[in-house]
């Protein structure tokens, strides 16, 4: 056999963790990626810090501050990030694209655990502990939750709100999306606006509009400013203060938060509407199909997942609810609801207990339906 020279090089020269067969130790990775990771918020933080003493300086020049703040807010980050950037090109190869990802997406998830985990994990400790934070107590704090009056009534109000509000929502949104669908482009843009306005406003606001529609005077305070007595009144009847009224005040504000939700349901709702295949929807006619079959036979099942995201996102929003109750009634009058009555407990009667329980409450309330939400995007995303 003949013999085959083969040209051998030489891999003296090569960098370190720059070969074709080299790898990055992993054990040695960890502590650049801890490092990636916590550099950018910790320098981003002093610098801030150093920002913040620094404008709230009475005595210095206020140009001078207005380019602090722009360099800083604008440019300081993009500059931080561009260095570490810089600074990870400056390693082996094999460790620099280990260790890149942790450079940007490191100090997200270091942001995410300060501000959204420690406190989840602090929640639940309390929620086991006394009124003080001192003594653990076991599961007193729960059994509080369903035995006392107030806090029972508050988890009683809010089922019922998570109930009703996104039924209605979603209801009266996937109506007004049918019944759009059937205009014009520029009648449809038109009706759409005005139905989505509200969310344009927040929860405070909202039942700030609110209180003028229901507002109440009683007889020899003035005339009746508000909306609803207004016309009451005028057709000879005695104004009611609507707000007091139980257990119909709880479903008066439930208004507030359909009215608000019914917009984002419609737009949803509306674009799912669009996206069913016009030759399912003919066939469908010309097999006999009347508008209604239509409707309920062919675009309904085909937004089905829709509606369940729909549907499950409202229901979160609705759990969470604080905003109007506090606002129109402060919990009072058989109105309260869990997210207040939790900051009731925290602030008002500084029961870190109770308060943290509630909380935990609501959390666990939440995770089925975002579970459910993330199911449903993952089947809408295969099925495109």
């Amino acid at each position: 056999m003949a013999e085959l020279d083969v040209d051998v090089e030489t891999t003296s020269d090569v960098p370190p963790g720059r070969g074709p067969g080299r790898k990055p130790n992993e054990f040695l990775l960890v502590p650049l990626r801890i490092a990636a990771a916590l550099v950018v918020p910790v320098v981003a933080f002093a610098v801030l810090w150093w920002t913040f003493d620094f404008l709230k300086d009475e005595d210095a020049n206020r140009v001078i501050v207005v380019v602090v703040a722009l360099v800083v807010g604008v440019f300081g980050v993009f500059a931080l990030y561009y260095a570490m950037d810089r600074l990870t090109n400056q390693l082996p190869e094999g460790v620099a694209d280990k260790v890149r990802p942790f450079v940007f997406v490191g100090p997200a998830l270091v942001i995410l655990t300060v501000f959204l985990v420690y406190p989840a994990v602090n929640t639940l400790i309390l929620s086991f502990q006394d009124a003080s934070s001192e003594t653990f107590v076991g599961l007193d704090n729960f059994q509080t939750i369903f035995t006392d009056s107030g806090t029972l009534e508050a988890v009683r109000n809010s089922a019922m709100w998570v109930v009703i509000v996104p039924f209605f929502s979603v209801s009266i949104g996937l109506s007004f999306a049918t019944l759009a669908d059937k205009l014009g482009r520029r009648q449809e843009a038109i009706s759409k606006s005005f139905i989505f306005l509200p969310m344009a406003i927040s929860f405070v606001g909202a039942s700030i509009v609110w209180r003028f529609i229901y507002n109440f005077r009683p007889e020899g305070f003035g005339e009746q400013i508000g909306l609803l007595n207004g016309i009451w009144s005028g057709l000879g009847n005695t104004p009611v203060s609507w707000l007091l009224q139980e257990p119909w005040n709880n479903f008066m504000l439930m208004v507030i938060m359909i009215w608000l939700q019914t917009g984002f349901a419609m737009v949803i709702l509306s674009s799912a509407i669009k996206s069913v295949p016009d030759d399912i929807i003919e066939a469908a006619r010309i097999d006999g199909a009347s508008e209604m079959q239509v409707f309920w036979k062919v675009t309904f099942p085909s937004i089905s997942s829709t509606l369940v995201v729909v549907g499950t996102t409202i229901v979160i929003t609705t759990w969470k609810l604080f905003d109007i109750v506090f606002v129109m009634t402060g919990g009072q009058f058989g109105t309260s609801v869990t997210a207040e009555r939790m900051v009731t407990e925290f602030f008002t009667f500084r029961n870190n207990g109770v308060g943290a329980a509630l909380a935990v409450l609501l959390f666990m309330a939440v995770i089925p339906l975002m579970v459910l939400n993330i199911r449903r995007f993952k089947e809408q995303e295969l099925t495109r």
